[in-house]
């Protein structure tokens, strides 16, 4: 049952990245997380503005950036680690605020016409 629930939740997680325009990323294979490249600048730079900045409904979301993951100075610099804990429809509404929080950072902060999401 659990690795059912999780299969799930990855499957979700995947189906949501899928869906935002730049977002390239590896199918995880046994961990419980994701490695993701974003549309963005740079990931920890866009994890603070998406904490102290940004909301939608209420809503934001966390990630981990991930140049620290890696040994290779500028590698990962615009990677995140998204871990799958959360509950599907938790998952959903992460992966929904994600595409609109990158939209919005590559509008307000990057200054680029961002790709439409869906």
């Amino acid at each position: 049952a659990v690795r059912k629930e999780y299969c799930a939740r990855k499957d979700t997680l995947v189906e949501g990245l899928k869906k935002i325009p730049g977002v390239v990323y590896s199918e995880p294979k046994g961990a419980f997380y994701v490695m993701a490249s974003l549309p963005v600048d740079d990931a920890d730079k866009f994890q603070y503005w998406l904490l102290e900045n940004f909301d939608h409904q209420g809503d934001t979301v966390m990630f981990a950036p991930g140049a620290p993951f890696y040994e290779t100075p500028g590698k990962g610099i615009n990677e995140v680690r998204i871990a799958y804990v959360l509950k599907q429809e938790d998952l959903e509404r992460a992966m929904d605020v994600l595409a609109i929080g990158i939209s919005e950072y590559q509008r307000k902060v990057m200054k680029i016409t961002p790709a439409p999401v869906g």
